[in-house]
């Protein structure tokens, strides 16, 4: 009880406005619990505030077009995200009326939806007594009890699920939750937290031990792969350059790319100038070939490193259909791509 009681009170004093915290409005609040899912609150504000502008309500998401909503998601990452929300938003608005399930468990059953975000929204919307264990909980409390069992293995998950499931305050749990979260983003953060003016500094084991720097411990995961991209930027006389859609599973599922190449290594300009003679989109074609970026473009992802190449292709017509140079920003692309079109001046 004095646990909650302290985590309460710090937070009615130190919590930041914010806009998904003024509403108990359920599509809005999980529209901000998606979002913030691997993204930061000063990244994903202005995200959150152009969603609700362009859909204010559940049904105005669920008729837009996928394409839309990628194009507002931009920048933002693991897009699944995005298309999760967007499938999620139709279902709500057309088998359930508009109305998100009302219980931990119902909430589980939405795409894209798992134990962290079911529990913040039950417990925010429908004050469930569901407690929430995301990265900023996993952190203060490994670090207040000294656990040292890895937060990304299933034991880890079920231990900190289990004692915030203890600790938290069953007569206010939407603010419990809140106010945990809110600790584990402001004071007890990943760099330099501020345990000296910590309310449970004279408790917490890590800072009493000098192991504040050693909490929470994760398994290493596996070393990402490095993949080499070379994307052909087409450019023809009539101002029109060529875009594809990644169709099938994996990285940016449905959004635009230049044509690309993949390669085992750095290609240099004359290796790819004899591919490219056999090219479907180059056969009997005169081109100019040039490189824009001297250094590849490193872009991590979570599992793979992508050494990039853009090439510019000078052509006097492209072989298909293509696409005006000034309509590009109207595509939803990968920030990488999206990077290297506002950089490039296609004039």
């Amino acid at each position: 009880m004095i646990f909650s009681k302290t985590l309460t009170h710090w937070y009615s004093k130190n919590k930041r406005s914010l806009p998904w915290r003024e509403t108990k409005n359920t599509y809005h609040i999980w529209l901000s619990e998606i979002i913030l899912q691997q993204t930061q609150v000063k990244q994903g504000l202005p995200y959150y505030e152009a969603f609700v502008e362009k859909y204010p309500t559940i049904f105005d998401l669920a008729n837009a077009e996928e394409s839309d909503v990628l194009k507002l998601w931009q920048g933002l990452g693991y897009y699944s995200r995005a298309r999760n929300l967007h499938e999620t938003a139709k279902y709500i608005a057309n088998e359930l009326k508009g109305k998100f399930p009302s219980t931990y468990k119902g909430l589980l059953k939405l795409k894209g939806v798992g134990d962290y975000t079911a529990s913040a929204i039950a417990s925010i919307c429908f004050n469930e007594n569901t407690a929430v264990v995301d990265g900023n909980v996993y952190r203060f409390l490994s670090r207040y009890f000294n656990i040292e069992t890895p937060i990304n293995s299933s034991k880890g998950a079920k231990e900190f699920k289990q004692l915030a499931q203890e600790l938290i305050d069953k007569n206010n749990p939407a603010e419990f939750n809140q106010a945990i979260m809110e600790f584990g983003a402001t004071q007890c953060k990943p760099n330099n937290p501020e345990c000296l003016i910590c309310p449970f500094n004279k408790g917490c084991i890590a800072f009493n031990t000098n192991k504040i720097n050693e909490l929470p411990v994760k398994i290493k995961s596996a070393k990402a792969k490095k993949k080499y991209f070379n994307f052909l930027v087409f450019i023809s006389d009539d101002a029109k350059t060529l875009l594809q859609k990644r169709e099938g599973k994996g990285i940016w599922q449905n959004l635009y790319q230049f044509p690309l190449i993949e390669t085992n290594k750095i290609i240099e300009i004359d290796s790819l100038k004899r591919q490219l003679k056999n090219h479907d989109l180059l056969k009997e074609t005169n081109f100019d070939l040039s490189l824009y970026n001297k250094e590849p473009i490193l872009h991590k992802l979570s599992h793979q490193h992508l050494y990039t190449k853009f090439w510019i292709v000078s052509v006097e017509k492209l072989a298909i259909e293509g696409v005006s140079v000034n309509e590009i920003s109207n595509y939803a692309v990968p920030i990488l791509i999206g990077n290297f079109i506002e950089s490039f001046n296609f004039d």
